[in-house]
């Protein structure tokens, strides 16, 4: 169906009537603001029941005004920019009215309300029908058009109705769709935000979770260097024990070899007495004394092998293969519940330590621990 656009005549200019009025409507209700008209901090303009009404529908739990229980305030999103406008206990009569809107509002009903300066309504003609007003809707076609075409023309077959009932009708039908959008906009900001909710948990999450991961691992960490340095001082003393008896020995021995260097130099000197008297006197006791002397046994000597130490090490493979394994628990439990490290439950450390300590069974020479020394370690020692 094909029309044209027609004008009354008019006295005043219509089209800038029809550009203020525009601006003079409610995105909520779209009608004309109703007084007292509230500009947001946005500077959006609303009616102040209808800002009351989407206020109330986004805090269904704020006392009223009249209710004697302080409210702490609200907040709703604009429905032009969707700004969000945080109210204090006032609600929306915290908000400032805008009294230039209610004066252009005031003047643009007095103007329209005169004769002379009423505006010019487009009145839209019909194309087949030059001389006809589009005052019909056919329901069949989904087009405006004239009454001589239901007569007469193209749609005369077809079902139509008012023009202004069908205009009513979709009116309402676009204004609850702007309200169930602004509703579903409201509900997906509310997802949207219980989301980035979400996001902030897992960051929470999971930094406790590294943080205590490495506590963790710092305590398996001091459980080896603990281990380390107890190890170490088994080896430490095995090594002064054995330092010692050597050292002891060494002594014996210097003290004997100087005793046999100086009873040699005695015997040497006595030899040089040309007085044969004399040499006999001296020369008896010396003998005995060199006799004494060779009759001396020094076999404390340590034995073949004594300096090794290799009784000292340790096989930690089946330790550092059994750490590669570390993984986390399927079953979530709680502190409490977890007794070792990292997953590993009391009786596999008990058995690790044991491990460590050379007690788990029979084992090699190798994997024996500082505290087994070889039988003949002290052998020969006084």
């Amino acid at each position: 169906m094909n029309f044209a656009v027609g004008f009354k005549p008019m006295l005043g200019d219509g089209q800038s009537m029809d550009t203020l009025e525009k601006q003079l409507i409610c995105p909520i209700c779209l009608e004309m603001f109703t007084k007292p008209v509230v500009i947001l901090p946005c500077q959006h303009n609303l009616c102040r029941k209808c800002a009351n009404d989407i206020f109330q529908a986004s805090n269904p739990l704020w006392q009223s005004r009249s209710s004697s229980t302080v409210s702490s305030g609200g907040r709703f999103r604009c429905p032009s920019c969707r700004h969000e406008v945080v109210l204090d206990r006032h609600g929306v009569y915290g908000l400032q009215r805008n009294l230039l809107v209610e004066n252009i509002i005031d003047i643009y009903k007095q103007e329209s309300s005169r004769p002379l300066h009423t505006k010019a309504e487009p009145q839209l003609m019909c194309e087949e029908h030059e001389e006809e007003h589009i005052n019909i809707y056919c329901l069949s076609c989904e087009v405006p058009t004239c009454s001589l075409c239901k007569v007469f023309g193209a749609h005369k077959d077809c079902e139509v109705a008012p023009l202004p009932a069908v205009y009513k009708r979709q009116k309402s039908e676009l204004s609850d769709g702007i309200a169930m959008l602004v509703a579903g906009n409201d509900r997906i900001q509310a997802i949207v935000t219980q989301m980035e909710e979400i996001c902030h948990a897992i960051e929470d999450n999971s930094r406790r979770q590294k943080q205590h991961l490495s506590q963790r691992f710092d305590g398996l960490c001091g459980v080896l260097e603990e281990r380390k340095a107890e190890l170490l001082q088994a080896v430490g003393r095995e090594q002064d024990g054995k330092v010692q008896r050597v050292r002891e020995l060494i002594r014996q021995y210097g003290d004997h070899l100087e005793t046999s260097s100086k009873l040699v130099e005695s015997a040497i000197q006595s030899m040089e007495e040309p007085q044969m008297a004399v040499y006999l006197q001296q020369s008896k006791e010396l003998i005995k004394k060199i006799m004494d002397m060779s009759k001396i046994s020094l076999s404390s000597r340590p034995e073949p092998g004594y300096e090794s130490m290799d009784h000292f090490s340790i096989n930690v493979d089946h330790v550092a293969e059994m750490l590669r394994t570390i993984d986390f628990q399927t079953d979530p439990v709680g502190e409490d519940e977890a007794e070792g490290p990292l997953g590993l439950d009391g009786g596999e450390v008990a058995s690790e330590e044991q491990r460590l300590d050379g007690s788990d069974g029979p084992e090699g020479p190798e994997d024996a621990g500082p505290r087994q020394k070889p039988a003949s370690s002290r052998h020969g020692q006084h």
